[in-house]
């Protein structure tokens, strides 16, 4: 009965907004995993919530991280929907090497910077928080690109998201991101398996 009543209490704790934004969440990157077109707009959604979440929350990287989602999810809506017409859905693609060290330079440099300026304000976990937003950046292109390694970095970057959303009390937004880690590795094996077909 104490279960119970704990777990009503905290359902009446959560905010309106957050409910939406997680269920939207959820909605896109299950479809993204699938490989369906409309987890765009579910995506747009999403973030345009989290805008007013991670600025109520103090979590400013983050927060400006939606804008440039909001960015690339138009942009992926539309680069999804340019399929060449022999093919049901436009092709998965490989990282290259190349691609992997900019990448990681990319990272690298925009945690320092962006940290080093976050540090100077209410910002929480400056540095954290700035490597969290830098690695969904790399991530969130190449899911707009449709390259395969982008669920990896998802999988690594979700996990660290977890700990700070449960230390700042945004526990359904933390139960959110520890549920996009298993629809993440759902998503690696599923375009694996579409690149093998594809035989490229």
């Amino acid at each position: 009965m104490g279960i119970i009543h704990a777990l009503q209490t905290w359902w009446q704790q959560q905010s309106i907004l957050e409910v939406i934004g997680v269920i939207t969440g959820l909605l896109c990157v299950y479809l993204a995993a699938k490989n369906i077109i409309w987890n765009w707009p579910f995506a747009i959604i999403s973030v345009v919530i989290y805008i007013f979440i991670f600025f109520d929350s103090h979590l400013f990287a983050d927060m400006g991280l939606q804008f440039y989602f909001l960015t690339t999810n138009i942009y992926g809506w539309y680069y999804w929907s340019k399929k060449p017409a022999s093919e049901d859905k436009t092709p998965v693609m490989r990282i290259k090497r190349k691609e992997g060290l900019l990448s990681v330079a990319a990272i690298i440099l925009f945690t320092f910077l962006l940290g080093s300026v976050l540090k100077y304000t209410t910002a929480s976990y400056p540095y954290l928080d700035s490597f969290c937003t830098a690695c969904s950046l790399v991530a969130q292109f190449f899911l707009a690109r449709k390259v395969l390694e982008n669920w990896l970095i998802w999988v690594f970057v979700d996990v660290v998201y977890v700990g700070v959303y449960i230390y700042k009390d945004l526990h359904l937004t933390a139960v959110m991101y520890a549920i996009y880690v298993a629809i993440a590795l759902m998503g690696y094996f599923d375009w694996k398996r579409d690149w093998k077909k594809q035989g490229i």
